[in-house]
């Protein structure tokens, strides 16, 4: 079961030493925690990035009790961040070993990023060009894709369709 935006927002104050058993978190800061989440792994999928969580088309259109499908290595390196973005709003400065540990998950999650490429799938009406070598007598000269009906999860590569 994957984390909630609510956990993640909450680990993020809880390293900023805002935890809840000692600070009752306001709606409106939770509110703003859960948009900056949202802005800061929009800004991660800008950056080919992809970890499965899902965007909202606007602002307000997302829920803190919302399942974020975010692969476990992922978490860390989205709290940590979050913590950093948050931490002016209160005044607080962030210790050096959060900020170590927020750059050290980043740069594994985009190391895992990179590791899958996304790869594109081409249109069945492409023509194939002078260089495509196909089976002798086929005669077909269009791209021929196979028929597959994937389901994509965050740890597969991201296919474009154009049909």
């Amino acid at each position: 079961m994957s984390w909630t935006k609510r956990q993640i927002i909450e680990q993020a104050y809880e390293d900023l030493g805002l935890a809840a058993m000692f600070y009752d978190l306001q709606p409106e800061q939770l509110e703003s925690a859960r948009r900056k989440l949202d802005a800061l792994v929009a800004e991660w999928s800008s950056k080919s990035i992809q970890i499965g969580y899902p965007l909202p088309s606007e602002a307000n259109s997302s829920d803190l009790d919302q399942q974020t499908n975010v692969p476990d290595y992922a978490i860390a390196a989205m709290y940590l961040n979050l913590a950093i973005r948050i931490a002016p709003s209160f005044g607080k400065t962030v210790f050096p070993e959060t900020k170590q540990a927020a750059d050290s998950a980043y740069r594994d999650l985009l190391r895992k990023s990179i590791n899958n490429i996304p790869k594109m799938k081409y249109s069945h009406g492409l023509p194939s060009g002078a260089g495509n070598k196909q089976r002798i007598g086929c005669g077909n000269t269009f791209i021929v894709n196979e028929q597959d009906n994937r389901i994509l999860t965050p740890d597969q590569s991201l296919e474009f369709f154009n049909e």
